[in-house]
């Protein structure tokens, strides 16, 4: 039983467990066995190659299926990604940030829209990563302002 076990599904861990599955079954549910249909021995590697391939099979779904999961993360990651960018570029977000002063506005644009840290931004613009961080949360509160006002309601 093992044998074909491991022939079927190329793992000796799996196979070891399908053959105490079948031991198991046996010894649970021994009426199953009919002597008049054929030998033990047959009736184990029937049992064991059935449940080795029920095995190949379950594994293959599982395997589909996280496949389809991680497929539709990806398209919603993708479909999420294309909304945010289309509401940066949307004239709201645009006017708010040219109404910013540039100390603020230039740390803004190369940290969330150029997709620099804190302290890539710091080394860019030759100031202090504290100062850029600064600027950077005084220029977000003030883009928060104007664009609450704009909409009428909160942008927090």
């Amino acid at each position: 039983m093992f044998g074909l076990s491991r022939r079927v599904l190329a793992d000796d861990a799996l196979a070891e467990e399908i053959s105490q599955e079948v031991f198991l079954r046996l010894w649970t549910e021994s009426h199953r066995f009919d002597a008049s249909r054929g030998s033990l021995r047959s009736f184990l590697q029937r049992q064991a190659h059935s449940r080795s391939i029920e095995r190949v099979r379950s594994e293959e779904a599982r395997r589909s299926r996280e496949e389809r999961a991680e497929r539709i993360d990806v398209r919603t990651v993708t479909d999420i990604e294309a909304e945010v960018m289309a509401s940066i570029q949307s004239e709201a977000i645009r006017d708010a940030l040219a109404g910013l002063d540039p100390t603020e506005r230039h740390p803004i644009v190369l940290a969330y829209f150029g997709g620099h840290s804190y302290r890539e931004v710091a080394v860019m613009l030759e100031a202090p990563e504290g100062t850029v961080k600064s600027r950077i949360r005084s220029g977000l509160n003030r883009l928060a302002d104007q664009l609450e006002t704009v909409g009428g309601g909160t942008a927090r």
